[in-house]
């Protein structure tokens, strides 16, 4: 796609990566819709999340973009540009060389603006950029996502996710087969998501839960039919992965298992819920090939009982 800039001034807001990111983005990006409610706000991001990027209210084009890559945009220039992917020059310069009248972003040399604590929330992060830099209302809770028009190929299931992007983010399986075992023997109607390189890992956590084929549906859905299948589900269980964000989009329950990550930094909003687990101190590899220990710490009986809490309160 070859965006071209109209006679309605543009905002265009940088974030280009993944999953979850684009999910903790989504109330800085209303916060910048509040902020130029006559501007067409056009979101780059990639093309694979396309689809999910339709889902936010606030988003009046999709821009398909690269991670420090050019941006393919051709006109007159944006009234507005907001750098959502970092905190330095090397994204700064994707939008700037855009030549805004405005750019927004994280102060770095050459680039003034807000200071970057790297402590802070990655919702929240975001969130006070724009009210900093542009005084806007940021409100870190607006999170939501419209339910896609796809049906989902299941509703009211239980949901187990095994995957995550990187091995020290990743829960032993035959834990997370014995956690859906458990939920099948209450009952549940479970289902193993994740996508299309993780079918293997899922049949493998069907299997060990004693679950047919039918209950894998990792590499059998679209992206819009997964948030479909979350905004319908009884329950979601995952490790730290985009998963996890969409169940909070769609106010599911869900058990987040955290290792080298701290909630604090990425887990779920404080609602009753979403339950996060975690045993680290802060200091775990988020890129690590090992199974962190800290996520290893987390047993199966705990993730069991905050099931059972979540479940009995509904």
């Amino acid at each position: 796609m070859h965006f071209r800039g109209g006679a309605q001034p543009a905002a265009v807001v940088l974030r280009p990566l993944g999953l979850g990111d684009l999910l903790t983005g989504v109330p800085a990006i209303r916060a910048v819709r509040a902020a130029v409610p006559d501007h067409r706000l056009v979101l780059a991001t990639t093309a694979a999340l396309a689809p999910l990027a339709g889902l936010v209210d606030a988003v009046d084009e999709v821009l398909p973009a690269r991670e420090l890559e050019p941006l393919d945009w051709s006109g007159a220039p944006p009234e507005l540009a907001v750098d959502l992917h970092g905190k330095g020059p090397a994204s700064h310069v994707v939008v700037a060389d855009l030549h805004p009248h405005r750019l927004l972003t994280f102060a770095s040399p050459g680039y003034p603006g807000p200071a970057w604590y790297p402590d802070e929330h990655e919702v929240r992060r975001w969130c006070r950029l724009v009210a900093e830099g542009l005084g806007a209302d940021a409100d870190p809770d607006a999170l939501d996502l419209a339910v896609p028009a796809v049906p989902p190929p299941v509703t009211g299931a239980a949901l187990v996710h095994p995957g995550a992007a990187f091995p020290g983010r990743r829960w032993p399986p035959g834990r997370f087969a014995a956690v859906a075992r458990w939920l099948a023997d209450g009952g549940h109607d479970v289902r193993i998501t994740g996508g299309p390189a993780e079918r293997e890992l899922a049949r493998a956590v069907a299997d060990g839960a004693g679950l047919g084929e039918e209950a894998v549906l990792a590499g059998a859905t679209t992206t819009l039919e997964l948030a479909a299948t979350v905004a319908a589900a009884r329950v979601v269980v995952s490790g730290d992965t985009g998963v996890a964000h969409v169940a909070s989009a769609y106010r599911r329950p869900s058990v987040v298992l955290f290792g080298p990550v701290s909630p604090a930094l990425w887990g779920p909003p404080p609602r009753a819920q979403h339950v996060a687990l975690w045993h680290g101190d802060g200091t775990g590899d988020p890129w690590g090939t090992e199974l962190d220990p800290a996520l290893a710490r987390i047993t199966v009986d705990e993730v069991t009982q905050a099931l059972e809490r979540l479940l009995a309160r509904r």
